[in-house]
């Protein structure tokens, strides 16, 4: 390859930039009025199965839709439906007439694009560039969307404290739109068709997860975290209720949190951006979970005058969150053929987001009714203890073995 993907990766960048942060504005001015308006870790827990449960019924078949569908028309088309669905919300919400069920069938609604969207933009990264930066582009593109979420939570916190939410969503129309036109000026190729390309569209689905259960090393760093998924999101829906509730925090604190976040993600992103790291991956993926579980855990154990210490930990557990998926990206497109990532990318996603979605409904129940620290506790021991599991399990530690 010559350097024509890095002007593609430019304006498909440009595009994307605009897309993550006004997305992120607009879902951390949801996720705030949700919690002025209900108070509720399980309300919260619910919106974010809303959003997680489309992804996970669909996940499987949008995968075998994209390793034979054109990428670049899918990646316009979801960004397109996303918009639209934005717009009718805020519509809904411009005439008095939006209910709680009306978001939480938004977060429906672009939990069905992003089944498309994700996958497809990640199948399509190792057909434009050399395979020797694939993790180094997953870091430049955390860069890109930490940047994005240490403006957008405080840009969402500021925007709903003074216009109302209708107003708020329409920057996520217009963020969609941005990226949708990026993508007409960038060529996006296909995988090349095999002989036997015309197949069984149930069967392309069963391949797409034999490709890795054939590879026990693969199938256990796959294993290993859908088990660290399985805390990490319920926990990171408890965030703002953790600084509103917990440390008697306000809006803006809640929105500084987000920012700090995003902010470890930027530092983690430009150690993984910056140069190609010649070491095992898999290794430095079981570090950042014993990192991200003793950050989890610190923030539990804190008193509630410990707002400080709380975004100070905060900030490493997004270092480590960005270092995670950096390494893991990289790791998988590496290992798996592209003409079946799309597949590979959105069985994942399906898979991990199930168990997810019951941690979320037990960890609502856990901060309601026997605190939110100790929801934070027992998340991150857990985490640590899967962490220094995978250090001894040698098919996984032998995959990316230099």
């Amino acid at each position: 390859m010559n350097n024509n993907w890095k002007r593609t990766f430019t304006i498909i960048w440009s595009g994307q930039f605009f897309s993550i942060l006004t997305s992120s504005l607009v879902n951390f001015a949801i996720i705030i009025w949700l919690s002025l308006q209900t108070g509720s870790a399980e309300i919260l827990a619910f919106a974010a199965i809303a959003g997680m449960l489309p992804q996970t019924v669909i996940g499987p078949f949008t995968g075998a839709l994209i390793d034979r569908w054109n990428r670049k028309r899918i990646m316009m088309l979801a960004d397109t439906f996303i918009a639209l669905c934005t717009l009718i919300l805020a519509l809904l919400f411009w005439f008095d007439k939006a209910e709680l069920w009306h978001i939480f069938a938004l977060l429906a609604l672009r939990s069905v694009g992003s089944s498309f969207h994700m996958p497809a933009m990640q199948a399509s990264v190792p057909l434009l560039a050399p395979s020797d930066q694939l993790t180094r582009i997953a870091g430049i593109n955390q860069i890109i969307a930490s940047v994005s979420q240490i403006a957008g939570p405080a840009l969402g916190a500021m925007m709903i404290t003074i216009w109302d939410i209708e107003y708020v969503l329409i920057f996520d129309v217009a963020g969609a739109l941005i990226a949708v036109s990026s993508l007409f000026f960038v060529n996006i190729p296909n995988p090349e068709k095999t002989e036997n390309s015309e197949r069984h569209f149930l069967k392309e689905m069963k391949e797409g997860a034999m490709v890795v259960l054939r590879n026990k090393g693969l199938s256990l760093v796959f294993l290993y975290s859908i088990i660290i998924l399985f805390f990490i999101i319920p926990i990171s829906v408890l965030f703002p209720l953790m600084t509103l509730d917990y440390f008697n925090g306000t809006e803006f604190q809640a929105g500084v949190i987000e920012a700090v976040w995003s902010v470890g993600a930027l530092a983690g992103g430009a150690i993984m951006g910056v140069k190609v790291y010649n070491v095992n991956r898999v290794g430095l993926i079981n570090w950042t979970y014993i990192l991200l579980g003793m950050a989890f855990m610190g923030s539990g154990i804190l008193s509630p005058n410990g707002y400080i210490w709380f975004a100070i930990l905060t900030c490493i557990s997004g270092i480590a969150g960005a270092v995670y998926n950096s390494a893991f990206t990289g790791l998988v497109q590496n290992k798996i053929d592209p003409a079946a990532l799309g597949r590979v990318f959105s069985t994942f996603y399906a898979v991990a987001l199930i168990p997810s979605m019951i941690g979320l409904i037990g960890i609502g129940f856990i901060a309601d009714t026997i605190g939110l620290n100790t929801s934070f506790i027992i998340s991150g021991l857990v985490i640590i203890l899967t962490g220094v599991i995978a250090f001894f399990t040698k098919p996984a530690m032998k995959l990316d073995k230099i």
